[in-house]
């Protein structure tokens, strides 16, 4: 089948759609995914207690507190939107490429009425569901735990999905790109575990030094920790602000770039 593809500025700002087309690369992930689901939402539940314990009660126990809070207070919300960060990162990376580069599951889908575009958008919007289901997992252990109310926990969402939709973006456009699934190793050690460590998931930016500090804040992790910290004490600073429109403006790029990358690996 062949498909007309934009090229240059053009075809990078045009917006995708988000088409029955996109939603039907949902569904087909979706029932894939129902398998396994009890498993794979049983995990969900499993690897944040493990870091909860380690991490939380287990390194918080030697700490007293932090910017005014106990340790663990102030550490659930950084491993919150981390592990949803990780986990659509690897959803749109190696579960992407394997059905690009592997599987062919695309060139079967490009046999319908779907689209290239609507393809790269239901990975994307996948994607981002999986790291929204791990988010939500995280935060209703955080709510039986105490940390926050129900209540904060749904003022956050907005928070993780766009969290989750960046990064869902980010990995399907590598996975456009990748020559071979050793791409995705290097970026997970050149950006995703250095940002990871150094957005302050685990400890506060004031502690590093300044030149640092100013390198954590050009990663999006450290505007999505600082935005829902800031929910959970119940205001939005002018920081707040610039962070909501740094992520806005990030993931409008990185999600028009990565469709457009998709497609063009699709056609070619």
């Amino acid at each position: 089948m062949k498909q007309k593809l934009a090229t240059g500025l053009e075809g990078f700002f045009t917006f995708p759609s988000f088409g029955y087309g996109a939603f039907a690369v949902w569904m087909r992930n979706y029932l894939y995914f129902k398998y396994t689901i009890w498993v794979s939402i049983l995990w969900l539940f499993v690897e944040p207690v493990l870091y909860l314990l380690a991490f939380g009660y287990g390194l918080g126990k030697y700490i007293d507190q932090v910017n005014g809070q106990p340790y663990i207070e102030f550490f659930y919300p950084g491993l919150m939107i981390g592990s949803a960060m990780l986990v659509s990162f690897y959803e749109g990376t190696y579960g992407c490429y394997t059905k690009l580069a592997r599987q062919n599951t695309f060139i079967t889908i490009l046999q319908t009425p779907v689209l290239g575009p609507e393809i790269a958008v239901g990975e994307i919007l996948w994607a981002c569901s999986k790291g929204l289901l791990s988010g939500l997992a995280i935060g209703l252990i955080g709510v039986v735990q105490g940390f926050f109310s129900i209540i904060e926990l749904v003022t956050l969402i907005p928070v993780i999905i766009a969290t989750c939709f960046l990064f869902s973006s980010f990995s399907v456009g590598l996975a456009a790109t990748a020559k071979n699934y050793d791409w995705f190793m290097y970026a997970q050690t050149a950006f995703i575990i250095p940002m990871y460590l150094f957005s302050g998931t685990y400890f506060p930016l004031e502690s590093l030094p300044m030149q640092i500090q100013q390198l954590a804040w050009c990663f999006p992790l450290t505007h999505s920790v600082y935005l829902v910290r800031q929910i959970l004490v119940g205001e939005i600073s002018t920081l707040g602000l610039i962070s909501i429109s740094y992520l806005t403006i990030v993931n409008l790029v990185i999600f028009n770039l990565a469709v457009f990358r998709f497609n063009k690996k699709l056609v070619v």
